[in-house]
């Protein structure tokens, strides 16, 4: 069964745990699952992660962030989403172009159709068939944190806050795509919820 999945959510809400139960459910139901990341995801993604959540790299421009998200995800987009797709198999991506819409558009202060065009031009207008978005209040994704943090996770509330709005704004404008996780609970809860959200829309 050919799918793209991708999950978003603010920092720490919890989406890789949540990817790794669904691909573990999937793959027990006898569906080939190709799981990954952005950014990331391949050779050149992976350095281009490194750069984008160094600490160090604090004067990073918003501009040159988000250039660095689409190059990524065109990497991903040819070289493991599109061939997995070609082959009938699942795909389920942890963040995906919606991230780059609440980060840099709504968070960042870019304009959001420059934002959405340069990605949609970035993978050739792949579309995930559904995405699902983990909602946890920022402040207590950040307190989930713990250890060292990246370049994203150490700014201000207020930045991850405008992440949030921007993700809710995602979801109410595209209600056929977004299904609302409420990330803040038991973590079987939570994949339940996913896999009985999933079912509804295979069945639709």
């Amino acid at each position: 069964m050919k799918l793209f999945i991708t999950f978003e959510g603010g920092e720490n809400s919890g989406k890789t745990t949540q990817i790794q139960l669904l691909a573990d459910y999937l793959r027990r139901e006898g569906h080939i699952i190709v799981a990954t990341r952005e950014p990331g995801g391949t050779r050149i993604g992976e350095q281009i992660r490194d750069l984008l959540l160094d600490s160090d790299l604090s004067e990073m421009d918003r501009h040159t962030e988000a250039l660095l998200y689409a190059a990524s995800r065109a990497q991903l987009a040819r070289e493991v989403i599109r061939p997995a797709l070609e082959q009938g198999h699942i795909v389920i991506c942890d963040r995906y172009i919606d991230s780059s819409i609440a980060y840099q558009a709504y968070a960042r202060g870019l304009e959001r159709e420059i934002v959405t065009d340069i990605s949609q031009w970035a993978t050739g207008d792949l579309t995930p068939d559904i995405t699902f978005l983990l909602k946890l209040p920022p402040e207590k994704g950040l307190l989930r944190a713990g250890g060292k943090t990246d370049r994203i996770e150490e700014e201000r509330l207020s930045f991850h806050q405008q992440v949030a709005l921007g993700y809710d704004k995602l979801a109410a404008d595209n209600p056929e795509r977004f299904r609302v996780i409420e990330a803040d609970n038991n973590i079987e809860i939570v994949h339940a919820n996913i896999v009985d959200l999933l079912k509804q829309r295979l069945k639709s």
